[in-house]
């Protein structure tokens, strides 16, 4: 999502106020009632949720790096498995308007591309995948539709490609449906787009946002006071995975960098205005709001106020599991770390394009990874680093449509998603484009491609075997999602960490 203004207010010294409650304490609540034990030996999973990339765009190379001089090195190991990628005509001749082409480091911040739910299947072509320059290539003033062709190698994002060589990577990983990045954090909650109110909302551009209480753009959360998003507030109907792991007694959380308030308003308002310079050189407010569980009552921490103590983090109370990315270090570092955990980085730092370019977005993953491998609980950890949506860049893999749609807007097979089924509900028209997902753990399968059909709401299916949960309900995709159990060998134990460099991505 893109913002380009910074929130004023009236500050008052609400970090003091954090201080002071953000403390261990005596006096902390009891844990949770006693969780379900995993039923794998991995007890706590994160979450490290990106913006805006396809599987091409950073793996369609995969593991041939130009290496030109004056870039970091990628040398791939000789056993290093091939991937559904880029290679023979589809870089020579490709069907689109212009064949895919690199972009070194000197190249990393590029224009923000067209991936409105629409667009994204007018590009796809019935399959043809040879209209993303005339509908996904971007239409900004000063870029190129062509760029969208555009794809990075292992001299640029380095660390990926060196996190892939140690540990596992998917190369059949979809967004659960077409679309932007609150429709992909959404399923990343729950599966399910469906239950929105208002139910159907219009942009003032004329765009389609929510249709027939399906959401398939972008619009603010309703339950939360520094979602900068503009548009209307909107909420979620229905259930999401943090209300199984709480009917469960299974800690979570969500950890953005930037939703601990900069100032409070007398009426308790919470106003997130710390900003850096995004990779465009503009400012940009760190918080960014594709945070799904503030679209749901239940699971929503409408003031962003702190949790009572560090010893409740992941636990209920007033933060109702919705934190700031401090909370959940001061918590692992503590020994204390949440079950579950989902991590979201400052918006300069989260690889959307224009604002936070790839080497922007390597900092950012390479710090916090180095930093998990340090923890106690690494042992027994697995990273899941995905994306929230594809940004429109060009990926060449027609994905299985596995739900139909025909709701006005959907165009994949001309003026449908195919016919729906009797009852379902609409504008859910998926899997949607394929992006990266990358599994760093120490029972993660080494140097290893899964080929396995998986999607967005296949994290949760993850979590919900993994604590036997069941299932979320009402059509989520959970119930359909592919495992990704095969990319960890649980039987073998491996012990050595990954440490990079921030700016190379290269190993220590």
């Amino acid at each position: 999502m893109k913002i380009t203004y910074i929130v004023a207010a009236h500050r008052i010294a609400a970090a003091v106020i954090w201080a002071a409650i953000l403390t261990a304490g005596a006096g902390a609540a009891a844990a949770f009632s006693k969780a379900p034990i995993p039923t794998t030996p991995i007890q706590h999973v994160i979450i490290i949720f990106d913006e805006n990339r396809s599987f091409d765009h950073y793996f369609g190379l995969y593991p041939n790096a130009a290496n030109l001089v004056g870039e970091p090195r990628f040398i791939a190991r000789s056993d290093t498995p091939r991937v559904n990628g880029l290679s023979g005509s589809l870089v020579a001749d490709n069907p689109n308007l212009v064949n895919p082409f690199r972009l070194d480091r000197s190249q990393a911040k590029t224009c923000d591309q067209n991936h409105g739910y629409s667009a994204e299947q007018l590009a796809f072509h019935q399959g043809l995948m040879d209209k993303f320059v005339e509908f996904t290539g971007t239409m900004e003033p000063g870029c190129d539709p062509t760029s969208v062709m555009a794809y990075f190698d292992g001299n640029t994002v380095t660390a990926l490609w060196n996190y892939a060589q140690h540990f596992a990577i998917s190369d059949n990983f979809y967004g659960t449906t077409f679309g932007p990045s609150m429709p992909g954090a959404i399923n990343l909650a729950s599966g399910q787009t469906h239950g929105v109110l208002p139910p159907n909302i219009t942009a003032p551009s004329g765009d389609p946002r929510a249709v027939g209480g399906t959401l398939i753009g972008n619009e603010p959360a309703k339950y939360d006071d520094c979602a900068t998003e503009s548009g209307t507030k909107i909420e979620f109907t229905g259930r999401n995975i943090g209300n199984l792991l709480n009917d469960a007694g299974v800690t979570w959380g969500w950890f953005a960098d930037g939703f601990r308030p900069d100032s409070v308003l007398p009426d308790g308002t919470a106003i997130c205005s710390r900003s850096h310079a995004g990779s465009d050189g503009n400012p940009i407010i760190d918080y960014d709001d594709p945070d799904p569980f503030e679209y749901y009552k239940s699971t929503s921490n409408q003031h962003h106020l702190p949790p009572t103590s560090i010893a409740m983090i992941g636990q209920t109370d007033q933060a109702n599991h919705q934190y700031d990315i401090t909370d959940f270090f001061a918590a692992a570092e503590a020994d204390n770390a949440p079950a579950v955990a989902f991590l979201r980085p400052p918006e300069y730092r989260d690889g959307h394009p224009e604002q936070s370019d790839p080497l922007a977005e390597q900092t950012f993953l390479v710090e916090t990874i180095n930093r998990l491998q340090k923890l106690p609980q690494w042992k027994s950890m697995a990273v899941f680093i995905t994306w929230d949506d594809s940004d429109g860049w060009y990926d060449h893999q027609m994905p299985p449509i596995v739900k139909q749609s025909n709701d006005g807007f959907d165009f994949l097979t001309g003026k449908s998603c195919g016919t729906p089924k009797v009852g379902s509900y609409s504008g859910r028209c998926g899997h949607g484009p394929r992006l990266p997902l990358v599994v760093i753990s120490t029972y993660a399968r080494e140097n290893f491609v899964d080929n396995t059909l998986a999607d967005q709401s296949s994290i949760i299916r993850f979590i919900e075997d993994n604590w036997n949960l069941g299932r979320i309900g009402d059509q989520s995709y959970d119930a359909d999602a592919g495992s990704l159990m095969n990319i960890f060998d649980f039987k073998h134990h491996r012990h050595e960490r990954l440490f990079l460099d921030v700016n190379t991505g290269e190993p220590l």
